[in-house]
């Protein structure tokens, strides 16, 4: 694609663009007038050429925020993030953006639509931490918006969402745990609870672990996250990377887990064998019958139907995971140890989820200090 600048008169430019030809092979130009400088034209031109590289139109003035969203959903989001992630932007905007926004042109958003927009879902009824997500996906969307030079600014930047209440985290205490591994050991999806409550692991990620990732060999045992199971609109169930990149990473097995691990494998080996069908380490290790991964949403329900069934406190399935990390670092476990276990993106996420822990813990430091001081104290000189 190419464009020249021809001078007007002493501070008016003409740019022109050769877009292509039409059907009949007649040549298609675009032409726009800029006022300044030469070089403040030929900057114009290349800023012009840019969009239409990226499929953008080249006439910011006429371009409406929904048909900007549309764009920042096929040319940056499908190409940078997973694709559930994907799927979430796009619910996001279509529930809640491109009916309000969706015919605001982007060069005239102002601070004021968004926070109509907001003011509106909250006399929806919908959460604070619904309206944040809204938020954060459109402001990533305007701040491509920005870089793209579609817009001077990202208007979201002048507008405060409101704040979410932090979620209830419910962790099992000693005797709950006790009932727990009691009522899973009847159910065919116990060897998912157990490994779960005893390593960590999101749901995705128990689900999508092969009998290659599972090391009993060695010292120590371990297990290495690298897939995750998630259901994917018009997709089904399917097997993808990680939530992020940190979510890749080495866990170290309990000798109690590596032993349910052990158990699992040979029994399956058995009944490969006894079927007549070749074993292979590529298996899931907690497959459905017909050999793929199992469903996310059927482990769900399966837990849900034996917190009930128990009369076990109100707990989701990933508590299980916050029960682990609430655990570790009530014994004593570095911070940084359970953060890469958890396989957060930095140690700041971990404190800040597990605060609640640390009282109690600043407790025992001070108790620990003070008897140490007293052993020094007591020696002799």
């Amino acid at each position: 694609m190419q464009g020249s600048v021809r001078k007007k008169n002493k501070q008016s430019w003409e740019i022109t663009i050769d877009v292509g030809r039409d059907e009949n092979g007649k040549r298609l130009r675009k032409y726009f007038h800029v006022t300044g400088t030469k070089a403040e034209a030929q900057r114009e031109l290349r800023r012009l050429l840019t969009q239409l590289d990226k499929g953008l139109p080249v006439d910011d003035s006429k371009v409406a925020t929904g048909e900007f969203l549309e764009r920042w959903l096929s040319d940056y989001a499908e190409i940078r993030t997973a694709q559930r992630t994907v799927d979430g932007y796009r619910g996001i905007i279509e529930r809640y953006l491109k009916p309000e926004l969706g015919n605001v042109l982007l060069a005239k958003l102002k601070p004021q639509h968004i926070q109509k927009l907001y003011s509106s879902m909250m006399g929806k009824g919908l959460s604070a931490r619904t309206i944040l997500h809204t938020h954060r996906v459109l402001s990533n969307a305007l701040k491509n918006a920005v870089k793209w030079g579609l817009l001077v600014r990202n208007v979201c930047d002048a507008v405060d969402p409101p704040r979410p209440r932090r979620k209830q985290m419910n962790v099992l205490d000693e005797a709950d745990i006790s009932k727990f591994l009691d009522a899973i050991g009847k159910s065919r999806y116990g060897p998912v609870f157990f490994l779960m409550l005893y390593t960590g692991l999101r749901r995705g990620e128990t689900l999508g672990l092969r009998w290659c990732d599972v090391d009993l060999k060695s010292d120590p045992k371990t297990i290495s996250v690298n897939k995750s199971v998630v259901r994917l609109k018009n997709k089904g169930i399917v097997v993808t990377e990680p939530k992020t990149p940190y979510s890749r990473r080495l866990v170290t097995l309990p000798e109690s887990a590596a032993a349910l691990l052990r158990g699992l494998h040979a029994k399956q080996m058995e009944e490969r064998s006894e079927a007549g069908v070749q074993w292979d380490e590529k298996n899931f290790v907690f497959p459905h019958p017909d050999g793929g991964p199992l469903s996310p949403d059927t482990i769900t329900h399966a837990f849900i139907k034996i917190i009930r069934r128990k009369g076990l406190p109100k707990v989701r399935l990933h508590d299980l995971r916050h029960t682990h990390a609430t655990w570790m670092i009530k014994a004593g476990t570095n911070p940084k140890v359970v953060s890469e276990r958890l396989g957060h993106s930095s140690i700041t996420i971990t404190m800040d989820t597990y605060s609640h822990v640390l009282p109690g813990m600043q407790k025992e430091a001070a108790i620990a200090f003070e008897e140490a001081i007293q052993d020094v104290i007591k020696q002799p000189v």
